[in-house]
């Protein structure tokens, strides 16, 4: 890690890795041999902000971004927003794929809206019943599936919840099937957006629900601070933008030095205490007291981790 960031730990005694995913989903590998179906859909469920990729029929009509389609997914039936095309798919697995069954018309439209005026009483009454059965939740969003009579209920909490007798209170006042569904905190945040500390949407509500885990090992490998309060995002997990340029300092670390290793050069033997991918200079400082900085490309791998300054 860089010398410049040495004593920006905030806390010697944080635990770190607490901030990493524990809860990351595992998914089967990916079959090389798949081949996707042309025109392939980007599709997004706005109550979840989960996105979804969708095939369509043969001589089904050609789908734009903005277009509303009716398409089954985990939950059952519902409509979806089309995000637009995909040209390049990658580590899709057969399973991630659903058929889109029609289009919305307009009593879809019509129908949608009436759920989700019916959605802000049940956000109310699930409140009141959770403070009756004094249970310890966080409703995060309530929605009413379009195609089925059934209602979801998306909930935090820090412990495991039984809440069978609350799904009895709900089913009796909503006359429908019931689906409580715990979520972590990056799920919440995925749902209910907001701005991060750059300034931009998060990542996980604007771009992407299915994010890579993110490690502490990413923010040391891009010579981060470790200062939890500024590697962590609004959920209190690692910030998801961790992950996206990872691949790239990886594979630019292999063709340098890395920090610490020693170098005679100019008649004085120095230690590396910096290496700097992005702008391709690395910092020497010498048992004379000097510290240089010089550019990647005049340093010589003569063997393992052995080096030379051209």
């Amino acid at each position: 890690m860089s010398d410049i960031f040495e004593k920006d730990i905030d806390d010697e005694n944080i635990d770190l890795t607490k901030l990493e995913d524990n809860d990351v989903r595992t998914t089967d590998e990916v079959d090389e041999n798949f081949v996707y179906p042309d025109p392939l859909y980007l599709t997004k469920l706005e109550y979840s902000s989960e996105g979804v990729y969708c095939s369509v029929p043969k001589n089904f009509a050609r789908l734009n971004q903005g277009d509303a389609v009716i398409i089954p997914t985990r939950y059952g039936k519902d409509m979806a927003m089309v995000m637009g095309k995909v040209n390049h798919p990658v580590g899709l697995k057969p399973s991630d794929i659903v058929m889109v069954e029609r289009k919305a018309n307009q009593d879809d439209f019509k129908k949608y809206q009436e759920l989700a005026d019916k959605e802000a009483g049940a956000f109310k009454t699930f409140k009141e019943k959770v403070a009756l059965h004094k249970l310890d939740m966080k409703l995060i969003a309530v929605h009413f599936l379009l195609e089925e009579p059934k209602a979801l209920f998306f909930f935090s909490s820090e412990n495991r919840v039984d809440f069978r007798e609350l799904v009895k209170d709900l089913v009796s006042v909503f006359k429908m099937r019931i689906e409580l569904r715990q979520i972590g905190v990056r799920d919440e945040s995925r749902i209910t957006g907001g701005l991060g500390v750059c300034g931009r949407a998060y990542c996980c509500h604007s771009i992407c629900d299915r994010l890579p885990p993110v490690s502490i090992r990413m923010a040391k490998d891009q010579n981060l601070s470790l200062n939890s309060m500024k590697i962590s995002g609004q959920c209190g997990r690692l910030l998801c933008c961790l992950s996206y340029e990872f691949k790239w300092y990886s594979e630019a670390r292999k063709s340098l030095p890395n920090e610490g290793v020693h170098i005679f050069y100019d008649g004085t033997n120095f230690r590396i205490t910096d290496v700097n991918p992005l702008t391709m200079m690395i910092k020497m400082l010498g048992e004379d007291g000097r510290l240089l900085e010089i550019p990647a490309k005049r340093f010589i791998r003569e063997g393992g981790n052995h080096w030379k300054i051209n």
